[in-house]
């Protein structure tokens, strides 16, 4: 069995609502001649005029009013199929994002997710992960919405983008004895150190660099985390290098730190957004995307740094 031809149930809808060849053409931005065509295959469809000439009008069959109301229906159905993103009820939708990001970034962004989802998409949930060390093809199998960080490693299809730069900076008390003096590699080398490692690792690129000056880094403690580690610098002479977005607002709550320009030449890098295609024209996922862009945008914008 052949499928009929679709696009006359739209041509048949036009005719039917302009009672008129010519303005339905105007309407379809058609010629004359084309739609009368058009209407010749939709009466060899039909099996029946659909619209016959009174005079100097065209009206139409007891059938065509028949299938009027029918034919208006599917074609409202079908509009509504191809554009239902445009009228997405973003209010009344209920789901739960899964997003996965280090603590750095939940720390700051989680509160103002949250205000943008009680404001446009109150019945919505959040739902962070943290990052794992091993590639779990996460996107892939639909076990994360979206992943927010630098890592590398993620599945091929994924699609990604840029949200900000960042680099590491160095985390001291205020009055730490560092800042009595110029911040050099030699001076930065030989107070005792912080390495952040989900590992559990004590070396890394600041370790890789001072070698290339001879020096050796005293790393006195090895952590899983940023957020809990800054409270240990209050009362000793710890360093902790710690990438500068994880500052944007600790500024806020007071704790006596300072931040620092590591004397070493450490590469920036960038922190992402990736998620995998089958989201691409998700309406819902563009709109957290563009949620999560938007926030990161502003608390940038609105970081100062710890002095």
């Amino acid at each position: 069995m052949s499928l009929p031809d679709l696009n006359l149930l739209v041509a048949l809808n036009v005719l039917l609502e302009e009672g008129s060849v010519a303005a339905a053409a105007r309407r379809m931005h058609l010629s004359a001649p084309a739609m009368s065509r058009t209407l010749g295959r939709i009466r060899e469809a039909v099996g029946d005029p659909i619209m016959v000439r009174a005079g100097r009008n065209l009206v139409p069959t007891p059938r065509a009013l028949e299938l009027q109301e029918q034919v208006r229906h599917l074609v409202e159905q079908a509009t509504r199929l191809f554009h239902s993103g445009e009228h997405f009820d973003l209010a009344g939708l209920e789901r739960c994002f899964t997003l996965r990001a280090n603590n750095v970034l939940v720390g700051d962004m989680a509160t103002r997710l949250l205000q943008e989802l009680n404001r446009e998409a109150p019945r919505c949930m959040l739902r962070f992960v943290p990052e794992v060390d091993y590639d779990d093809e996460a996107l892939r199998r639909n076990r994360i919405d979206l992943f927010i960080g630098a890592l590398p490693g993620l599945e091929p299809e994924a699609k990604t983008q840029r949200l900000f730069p960042t680099r590491f900076v160095g985390l001291a008390r205020r009055d730490h004895p560092l800042f009595d003096g110029e911040i050099t590699a030699e001076r930065f080398a030989a107070y005792p150190q912080v390495s952040v490692s989900r590992r559990g690792r004590a070396r890394g690129p600041i370790d890789d660099e001072l070698e290339k000056l001879g020096l050796l880094r005293d790393v006195r403690l090895v952590t899983p985390s940023f957020h809990g580690t800054i409270f240990s610098l209050l009362e000793s002479d710890l360093l902790l290098p710690i990438p500068e977005h994880a500052l944007w607002r600790l500024d806020r709550l007071g704790l006596g730190l300072r931040q620092f320009d590591i004397p070493l030449p450490l590469e920036p890098f960038e922190v992402i957004q990736a998620w995998h295609p089958r989201f691409d024209n998700d309406v819902a996922h563009r709109w957290l995307r563009g949620t999560v862009a938007r926030v990161c945008l502003e608390l940038c914008a609105g970081s100062t740094p710890l002095t």
